[in-house]
C-alpha cells in the first residue's frame, strides 16, 4: 500500500495509490483517514512530497565504503545531522543548486518515516513507531561541507531534499536494494542490510536526545558512489519495493 500527497484541481490532497488510481483520504495519515469517496488517475495530478516533517534526522558515514571513499573513519555511534525542512522538494521538482558553492553531489538514501510520537524508545520496539519508507536524495554542497566543518548549510539549500515518490506502508528496511542513476547511468547500488547501523538502532539514538513526532524523517545514510551534479543532469534513486523519486538538475545563478 502506498500513501501519497498530490494536487489536482488547486487543491492539495493525501490518498491511497494503487493499480494506478489514488483514492482520496481526508485526515491524517497518521490516524487512519477516511476515503472522500474521490479517486483520480495517477497521471492526471502532481505528487507532492509525500510528508511535510517537522524534523528531518539524516545519518552520516552509515555505510563503509562511502566513509571510506570520502577518507572519513567509521563512526562509533550513529553520526547525526540534520537538514532544514524548507530544503523538502516533490517529486518530478527541479533541483536548483547555487553556482556560486563549488561541488554539489547526489546521495541516495532510504528515509523512514515516522508514525507515533516516541522519546527514548528501545532499539526492539522501533519498528513500531514507523508509518512507512520512502526514498531520499540528501543532496550536498560538498566544498562548502568540507569548509564548514558542520553541515547545516551545505545540506540545507532550498530544493536539496527530494522526498517521495510515495510512502510504502511498511516498517520492514531490510534487504532493500538501493540504486541511484545519473542520466541514466547507475552511479550507487547497495543494500540495506550493508548499513552499518540498522534502522532500529538509529531510531532509538535519536529518541535519546530528541523526542520524534508523526511525519518526521529519519535519512539513514548513503552508499558509496556519490558523486556531483550539474545542470541539465537527470537523477533518480529508485528502492527496491518503494519506487523512483525523479528530479532535474538546474543552476541558480542567484
Amino acid at each position: 500500500m502506498f500513501w501519497v500527497r498530490f494536487e489536482t484541481e488547486g487543491r492539495t490532497r493525501s490518498g491511497i495509490l494503487e493499480d494506478g488510481m489514488i483514492r482520496e483520504i481526508r485526515g491524517s495519515f497518521f490516524e487512519g483517514g477516511e476515503f472522500s469517496g474521490e479517486v483520480f488517475p495517477l497521471e492526471k495530478v502532481r505528487l507532492l512530497a509525500p510528508v511535510e516533517p517537522t524534523s528531518i534526522f539524516c545519518v552520516g558515514r552509515n555505510y563503509t565504503e562511502h566513509a571510506k571513499e570520502l577518507g572519513h573513519d567509521l563512526p562509533e555511534e550513529p553520526l547525526i545531522f540534520l537538514k532544514a525542512p524548507g530544503s523538502v522538494l516533490s517529486p518530478e521538482g527541479t533541483i536548483r543548486i547555487p553556482l556560486w558553492a563549488g561541488r554539489i553531489d547526489y546521495e541516495g538514501e532510504l528515509a523512514v518515516v515516522i508514525g507515533k510520537t516516541c522519546r527514548n524508545i528501545p532499539e526492539e520496539k522501533a519498528q513500531s513507531v514507523i508509518f512507512g519508507l520512502t526514498c531520499l536524495n540528501d543532496v550536498t554542497a560538498r566544498d562548502l561541507q568540507n569548509r564548514d566543518g558542520q553541515w547545516t548549510r551545505s545540506k540545507s539549500f532550498d530544493t536539496f531534499c527530494p522526498l517521495g515518490p510515495w510512502i510504502l506502508k511498511s516498517g520492514e528496511a531490510r534487504g532493500r536494494r538501493i540504486e541511484t542513476r545519473l542520466n541514466g547511468r547507475v552511479v550507487q547500488a547497495a543494500s540495506t542490510d550493508m548499513m552499518i547501523f540498522p534502522v532500529g538502532r538509529l531510531i532509538s539514538h535519536i529518541s535519546r536526545f530528541a523526542t520524534l513526532r508523526p511525519g518526521d524523517v529519519v535519512a539513514t545514510g548513503t552508499p558509496a558512489g556519490v558523486g556531483p551534479m550539474l545542470p541539465g543532469d537527470v537523477v533518480e534513486v529508485e528502492i527496491e519495493g518503494i519506487g523512483i523519486l525523479k528530479n532535474r538538475v538546474a543552476g541558480d545563478p542567484s
